[in-house]
């Protein structure tokens, strides 16, 4: 993920990763904050209100083909063939996340012995034993980086010997970080897994960037800096370094759950689909509606309804994969890698 912005001796970046995107509010509320299904009602709505639209006011004879048999059976028998291969697409999906789950006994112990060695990793870096909690464990990561920063910016002030620029580029670095930490962390206290805020928040705290100030001031001040202050640079580093993998772990869960709940989503969706255009193109002829609403033929209502019903797996499908390939660009590098085309 690239996580700065400007020139690379710009010390302080936005917070937010609104903040560091050229993307209206608007825009990433679509990508990434709204809810699902209720994007992906908006999307059914604004559907509906297209096909009426186009068959009202932009081709009226639309409505006279709307009211043939011969279409309705043509267009919800393509829509059946669409639901039944979109839904199999999905179960396919659904287990190909499951079978990254299973494996043979070497295989799963591997992935336990690899766990249980970052947790002890993780121990030595809080003093303490590392929480269960996935959003508990980013928040004292946070927290660790955050209390390293301010020890390093209290040594550089501390030292006589240090000149003005290093205090100053120190002072806004960790300005800088204390602000996203503080915001990060305000935001993680009310999250629980499985919701994305979790994640919304590992995408608002910019380690990347944060992992290169570092580097660059060390390399830069390097004649300057004491053996304690080398070292809090260090401890600051590491705990920064921390967040790259814990971030990209907590992501991969996320898809996976996502996954999980976009296959049960679109099968509970993709029943009443099927019987809506099954009964459309069974029952419904060019007599079944043969009254005006509002000055609009009942058939071009009802037609509408039912070819926007018929959408709504796809709809469900649509909002999700907007949301998982966003973060997945947002997400790419891991480090002090920058992308700019990625800039998140």
């Amino acid at each position: 993920m690239s996580d700065g912005e400007g020139s690379d001796s710009d010390v302080g970046t936005k917070n937010t990763m609104r903040g560091r995107v050229d993307a209206s509010r608007a825009k990433m509320w679509v990508l990434l904050g709204a809810n699902r299904l209720l994007l992906a009602a908006g999307f059914a709505l604004f559907v509906y209100g297209a096909f009426l639209l186009v068959s009202v006011f932009i081709a009226p004879n639309l409505q006279a083909e709307i009211r043939s048999a011969d279409t309705i059976e043509t267009l919800f028998s393509t829509m059946l063939s669409v639901i039944v291969t979109g839904t199999t697409l999905v179960i396919t999906i659904n287990q190909l996340v499951i079978s990254q789950e299973n494996g043979p006994l070497g295989d799963q112990r591997k992935r336990m012995s690899d766990a249980m060695d970052f947790r002890t990793y993780s121990s030595e870096l809080f003093d303490e034993a590392p929480p269960s909690d996935p959003n508990e464990f980013l928040y004292r990561l946070v927290d660790v980086s955050h209390e390293r920063a301010l020890a390093l910016r209290r040594l550089v002030a501390g030292d006589a010997g240090n000149d003005d620029d290093l205090r100053e580029q120190v002072d806004e670095f960790v300005d800088s970080l204390e602000g996203n930490a503080e915001e990060v962390k305000e935001e993680l206290q009310d999250a629980k897994f499985g919701d994305f805020k979790v994640l919304t928040a590992a995408l608002n705290f910019n380690y990347s960037w944060k992992i290169y100030q570092v580097e660059r001031l060390t390399q830069t001040f390097g004649d300057e800096l004491g053996e304690d202050e080398q070292h809090a640079f260090h401890q600051l580093q590491t705990a920064l370094t921390m967040f790259g993998p814990v971030r990209e772990h907590i992501k991969t869960l996320y898809f996976q759950w996502a996954l999980v709940d976009l296959s049960r989503y679109i099968l509970y969706a993709a029943i009443p689909a099927l019987a809506v255009a099954g009964s459309m193109q069974a029952i419904v002829g060019a007599e079944t509606f043969g009254g005006v609403t509002l000055g609009v033929p009942d058939a071009t209502w009802v037609v509408g309804a039912a070819f926007t019903f018929s959408l709504v797996p796809f709809l469900v499908f649509a909002s999700y994969v907007l949301r998982i390939a966003t973060v997945a660009q947002r997400t790419l590098a891991i480090g002090p890698l920058i992308l700019r085309e990625s800039d998140g």
